[in-house]
């Protein structure tokens, strides 16, 4: 690892971390919600139902950054962090600045929501 990707490997472990922790947090929100009407009123356990998907979501967007952030690691590792997967330049300082894990450079990424 070169030593001008110290400061980027640290955002990002300590976003790993961070992301780890609101996974395992958020774990109980996205489980089943059980229908016992004796307990629970219909409107309730609707209201469970939109908490518990709103959950899932949330989970589910965590762990797309977890793997995105996981892969930059691994970039880093084999060096070849800071370059676009797609046509190989080095990123701009400022674009992986604003987001460590970013894997395309600004013309490949416009490139990729156009078409």
């Amino acid at each position: 690892m070169s030593a001008d990707h110290a400061e980027p490997r640290a955002r990002l472990e300590a976003e790993l971390h961070g992301l780890r922790e609101a996974i395992d947090a958020g774990g109980e929100s996205a489980a089943t919600v059980e229908l016992d009407q004796t307990r629970v009123g219909r409107l309730s356990r609707m209201d469970a139902m939109q908490q518990q998907a709103m959950a899932q979501g949330t989970r589910s967007r965590l762990d797309i950054r977890r793997r995105k952030v996981e892969a930059a690691l691994a970039r880093i590792t084999a060096g070849t962090y800071g370059l676009c997967c797609e046509c190989g330049l080095r990123l701009s300082d400022e674009r992986l600045s604003a987001d460590p894990a970013a894997v395309f450079c600004a013309d490949c990424a416009a490139e990729r929501e156009l078409g």
